[in-house]
């Protein structure tokens, strides 16, 4: 067999309606849109999801979810990245130029993958509870970025 010689099942395909063309054809008068209606008529449309005017679906059912606006811009560091670094201290600025992290990087959170043998300073970035044991396991420290304020609740 060739790819040249490939062909549809005997009987798979067939011609299409040529709608419109006159009562002997079995396709004329209505043209297979039957009688009445919007449908019916030339310009006849409705949206997408119109359902004549009862509450669409989509508007039925509740809201669910959420997507993060920023959350491409939070990237992973592994404590391995963090044994392969120079620096002691170690912040986003540091991370963006030893070239671990996009450039594009508005905050980044280390986990635990990977070997950490020796003392890094943390500073201002998101630490998994399994790294932070890591780390303080190492003889480094963490130091958390400045507390943002919660909002008032009523």
């Amino acid at each position: 067999m060739r790819l040249n010689q490939l062909r549809p099942a005997a009987g798979s395909k067939s011609a299409r309606h040529r709608v419109g063309r006159g009562i002997g054809s079995g396709w004329g008068k209505t043209a297979g849109r039957g009688h009445k209606g919007q449908k019916s008529r030339a310009g006849g449309f409705h949206k997408v999801g119109f359902e004549g005017g009862q509450m669409p679906l989509h508007r039925r059912l509740p809201k669910r979810g959420f997507t993060s606006l920023t959350r491409r811009y939070v990237e992973v560091v592994r404590l391995g990245d963090l044994q392969h670094l120079d620096a002691a201290d170690v912040d986003l600025m540091v991370l963006k130029q030893a070239g671990v992290v996009s450039v594009h990087a508005l905050d980044a959170r280390v986990i635990k993958s990977g070997d950490l043998t020796r003392k890094v300073t943390v500073r201002g970035i998101g630490v998994t509870r399994g790294a932070l044991a890591a780390i303080e396991a190492a003889g480094g420290s963490v130091i958390a970025p400045a507390a943002v304020p919660a909002a008032a609740s009523a």
